[in-house]
């Protein structure tokens, strides 16, 4: 079942167009707390590397976080200098505090950001962008375990690194493989939406960032990265690793209970033959098909162990209810998410109540062989038992496809014929609408923070390659 056309959806990429200087296109933002000393130096060569590279106007946004020292003084000398920087001060610290507060007031349509160290090489910069400029992706990541990455760095951050990827992709089935690199970007109609479900506020930003964006089906585009660690780095290892835990620990617990609106995030892929009405072929079928035997195989085995276990204890026919029953609901949820991609908690109960009928019709098939068996022999063998009740789930499983395929989950249609994609309005040489979040969402449940609340607005922007020191407005929205 296709999401993609409800109300709160994103419209689907296209390349930034060409128009009218202005707005910067990128907006690069530099998180720093007590870096007097590397500062200007980092500003000063990120400024030349963009100004020589680049081919799009750009902003370079110093977000302080509650400094202690003179970088404030150094922050507000470089954007007295340098008319594509600006400076940002925040009282209280906090990396992802800092980079969803400049990002939820930038202007610009792709956001990105860099540790002030420059550990990454400056060259991956355009590659990590392009995609999010030509409207290929959503979000974009340096990956400093790529096989094609250069990485220099000692032994312990290496395995801290590999290991905290490795907790990701076990506990959270993350499959990006580089959560924590301080190289980023992300398109801003996905900020607008993404960012008030991100809770965190240090490190572990990124990740939470990342793992929502990837459950919501979100395109995220991987950059291998020459990478050589800073010896001088102030992150305190232990704290941030057990701050990261806890954080897998809430965003584990928020995912398996449906309580986050990943559906918002929903959109169209562009050119998706999934997308194309032909005729004589149901959308989807194939696909569907498969999700649901691969669903159905798994629920099949969880069945039988549990009416075995059922079994020691009570008779053929109760644990039959039983096992189905548990398993019924597992499967009506799996099938709900994997198989037709319904997401969010809209309509889970009364996907659930369908789905209890249609185990209600499974139910009958299998205690009806089971009546006919015990009538056929007055003690049948265990394992008689169960290859009539894998036949009988076998019928079951055809009837229970045709169900939730026509009934349960069926495929949005509107007045007039099958179901179809509205058609978003060109972007090419024209301006770029960016949509805000639906006006019933409400984002303070998320605590978004103080930046993601009244901050989302309408914007028309309208882009050209040009040199940013030629037309770069001195305003810092």
């Amino acid at each position: 079942m296709r999401t993609d056309s409800s109300p709160g959806t994103l419209p689907a990429r296209e390349h930034l167009p060409a128009g009218d200087a202005g707005t910067p296109v990128l907006d690069v933002v530099i998180p720093v707390y007590n870096e007097e000393k590397d500062l200007q130096p980092c500003v000063l060569r990120l400024h030349d590397h963009l100004k020589r590279t680049f081919p799009y106007a750009f902003r370079i946004t110093i977000a302080d976080n509650a400094s202690t020292d003179t970088t404030p003084r150094v922050a507000s000398r470089l954007e007295a200098e340098l008319p594509a920087v600006r400076s940002f001060r925040l009282e209280q610290k906090g990396r992802g505090r800092a980079l969803r507060t400049v990002w939820s007031a930038s202007d610009a349509p792709i956001l990105a950001y860099m540790d002030v160290d420059l550990s990454t090489d400056l060259n991956a910069l355009l590659p990590l962008v392009a995609p999010l400029i030509s409207g290929h992706s959503d979000l974009a990541i340096g990956s400093r375990l790529a096989r094609s990455s250069r990485v220099v760095r000692g032994t312990k951050r290496e395995f801290i690194s590999r290991s905290y990827n490795l907790i990701l992709r076990g506990s959270l089935h993350a499959r990006f493989s580089d959560a924590q690199c301080g190289f980023k970007a992300i398109r801003r109609d996905v900020a607008q939406i993404l960012l008030p479900m991100v809770e965190d506020t240090g490190w572990f930003f990124d990740t939470e960032m990342l793992v929502l964006a990837e459950r919501a089906g979100l395109r995220i585009h991987e950059v291998p990265v020459d990478w050589v660690d800073d010896p001088d780095s102030t992150v305190h290892i232990v704290k941030t690793a057990t701050d990261d835990l806890k954080g897998v620990w809430r965003v584990g617990k928020a995912l398996a209970s449906g309580c986050l609106p990943l559906d918002r995030l929903a959109r169209p892929f562009g050119d998706d033959p999934r997308d194309r009405e032909i005729e004589d072929v149901p959308g989807g079928l194939a696909r569907q098909l498969v999700g649901f035997c691969v669903v159905g195989g798994l629920s099949t085995l969880f069945y039988l162990l549990l009416y075995s276990g059922f079994r020691v204890f009570t008779g053929s026919q109760l644990a039959n209810a039983l096992a189905l029953l548990v398993s019924a609901v597992a499967n009506t949820a799996a099938n709900r998410r994997l198989t037709f991609g319904v997401r969010g908690r809209s309509g889970a109960v009364r996907h659930q109540a369908q789905g209890l009928v249609v185990f209600g019709i499974g139910l009958a098939l299998t205690s009806g062989s089971l009546a006919a068996l015990n009538a056929a022999g007055s003690d049948p063998a265990h394992s008689t038992e169960l290859a009539v009740l894998i036949a009988a789930n076998l019928a079951a499983t055809v009837l229970r496809f045709l169900l939730f395929r026509a009934w349960v989950f069926p495929d949005r249609r509107d007045d007039t014929g099958p179901a179809v994609l509205a058609p978003q309005p060109p972007l090419s040489y024209g301006p770029l609408p960016l949509r805000t979040p639906h006006p019933t969402y409400d984002t303070d449940r998320f605590r978004a923070g103080e930046a993601a609340d009244g901050n989302w607005r309408d914007a028309t922007l309208q882009l050209q390659p040009v040199r940013p020191h030629e037309t770069e407005s001195r305003e810092y929205r």
